[in-house]
């Protein structure tokens, strides 16, 4: 029997990690006595920069906890590649014990970069030969700004598994796609025998089946850790009798050394965490209901590092405001903990009235989020800068917003807004009107905690 023990979209949720150790050294031990080959791959966001470790490290302690259990191969997901600046992702896996596969990132020269390949031609004892090929999924407005070029999986893999095929046994997709592509990328081509799956999140159980490929998933935050058995017929070159499962990692104890590794690592990191940015004199509040001094301190940071007219923030990325004294990285990461960046779009005057509107009623302000780099618990109330307007409460209880105004002047319906907001407004559902902004401009690699830090600094003396 061959084994394959995988994980995916950790998102550095550590507190997972002794126990996933357990379970991969245990499995790994027991089916090696058996005389059985076993092959155990991450499929990518292992690193989320919500967790202080990996802010502190820019994802390398995840590598060196990922060390630990002897990875056959490895891919990266979004969070690996575009919530850090290019130089941090080109030295991320400098300690790594082994490989890392993206078959589609590249240099905007064209050339890969030399820590990653393409696919690995594995060995195993039973003379099986398996080719594993790695894709991360193309988000390529957020590439692009971090001055990398991210391919299109469809336009290469052909190529790719037919290069894999001719020195391969068994070909072997590590996906960081998500499960609707990965059903695509079954159904349009042929040669992929397994399909190893992240993003989305899925648990897949007993894994899919679709055109000759298995497609297993294992859901996120280290929950569950993948498992595909099967046996192999070399005559007929078919995987045979294979069997899919999600093992629960909680039922495994948790491995006292690496516990007691990641203690060690907290302390030396600790010093990063503690620098501090300045002392406030005065506290910034927060309001995720109604707007508030943290939140108007924000929409102007964001405003004035995208150089736009407006500012746009929901309240709810902050989940604690300032209190006086000294302020450090840590609590910025703390109530700032998302991976998301500033983004400039230009939208009519039109649009922006309504996205106002949209934005201060109460079903947009208690909606619960989850994903989209979001971290926190509901959007909250939408704070501005360069916008003002009346509040006036109605009978039945509701708000009706007049006299909106930008900058002072009468907003103009055909007039094009340069607005600054968020990541997530340009591209997620919450805001058809701002996805579809023929104009956009992410600013990269800068987080939103990044810019609070700049701003409480320009404004020191005031704060």
């Amino acid at each position: 029997m061959i084994h394959i023990l995988h994980t995916n979209d950790l998102h550095s949720r550590l507190e997972q990690w002794p126990k996933i150790v357990s379970l991969l050294t245990e499995k790994r031990k027991s089916f090696e006595q058996n005389g059985e080959s076993v092959l155990v791959f991450d499929i990518g966001d292992h690193a989320d920069r919500v967790h202080p470790l990996t802010e502190a490290s820019l994802g390398k302690v995840n590598v060196l906890l990922m060390n630990e259990v002897s990875y056959n191969a490895v891919t990266i997901g979004n969070n690996e590649g575009i919530t850090i600046s290019k130089q941090a992702l080109n030295e991320l896996y400098d300690d790594a014990n082994f490989p890392v596969l993206v078959a589609n990132l590249f240099d905007q020269s064209g050339k890969r970069p030399g820590w990653l390949k393409p696919y690995e031609i594995m060995k195993l004892p039973n003379d099986l030969t398996v080719g594993v090929i790695g894709m991360t999924i193309p988000f390529r407005p957020f590439y692009d700004a971090l001055d990398w070029n991210i391919e299109d999986p469809f336009a290469l893999l052909p190529t790719i598994v037919k290069e894999v095929r001719e020195q391969a046994d068994l070909v072997i997709l590590l996906s960081h796609l998500g499960l609707n592509l990965d059903e695509e990328v079954a159904k349009q081509i042929d040669d992929i025998d397994i399909i190893l799956g992240g993003h989305t999140h899925d648990v897949l159980e007993e894994g899919l089946y679709i055109n000759n490929t298995i497609i297993h998933q294992a859901g996120k935050f280290g929950t569950y850790v993948g498992e595909l058995s099967f046996s192999y017929d070399h005559q007929n070159k078919q995987i045979l009798n294979y069997q899919a499962k999600c093992l629960h990692v909680n039922e495994y104890p948790a491995c006292k050394q690496t516990v007691e590794k990641i203690t060690t690592i907290s302390q030396q990191k600790q010093p990063i965490l503690d620098e501090e940015i300045l002392s406030l004199t005065k506290q910034l509040p927060i309001s995720w209901d109604k707007p508030s001094p943290f939140a108007s301190f924000l929409a102007t940071a964001v405003k004035e590092w995208c150089r736009a007219e407006v500012g746009m923030i929901n309240s709810g990325l902050l989940l604690e405001g300032l209190k006086v004294g000294a302020v450090t990285r840590a609590d910025l990461h703390r109530i700032c903990p998302h991976p998301i960046n500033p983004c400039k779009l230009e939208i009519s005057g039109k649009v922006l009235k309504e996205t106002i509107l949209y934005s201060l009623s109460e079903k947009m302000v208690f909606k619960e989020i989850r994903g989209f780099g979001f971290r926190g618990s509901v959007m909250g109330i939408m704070v501005f800068d360069g916008v003002t307007y009346e509040e006036k409460k109605l009978n039945d209880g509701l708000s009706h917003i007049t006299n909106i105004k930008i900058n002072g002047n009468e907003i103009e319906p055909d007039r094009v807004y340069k607005v600054a907001t968020i990541d997530m407004f340009a591209f997620a559902h919450f805001y058809p009107a701002l996805v579809e902004a023929k104009v956009k401009k992410y600013y990269m690699p800068e987080l939103l905690r990044d810019l609070i830090a700049w701003k409480l600094q320009e404004s020191a003396s005031d704060l």
